[in-house]
């Protein structure tokens, strides 16, 4: 180790020593921090509700399958020409 390093190390021990070992809190950092990713997710799902209510969608039929209504009476039409 260099020098700067030890006399570093030799002065920050003891701060380190002043802590209670048994008693971790994520003080005021963690406050900021979790309160900063909370409203960011409340600003997501704003956004998201305002996104969802934009959303026009009706739902057709599957391509390649005739709907039901058009397939019954086609069936109808074939019994009456039978």
């Amino acid at each position: 180790m260099s020098a700067t390093s030890t006399l570093a190390m030799t002065h920050l021990v003891p701060l380190a020593k002043d802590l209670d070992e048994n008693k971790v809190t994520p003080g005021v950092l963690g406050f900021i921090v979790f309160a900063v990713i909370g409203a960011a997710v409340w600003f997501l799902m704003k956004s998201m509700n305002k996104h969802m209510k934009r959303v026009d969608f009706e739902e057709g039929p599957e391509p390649g399958k005739a709907p039901a209504t058009a397939s019954a009476e086609a069936t109808k039409g074939e019994e009456r020409t039978a």
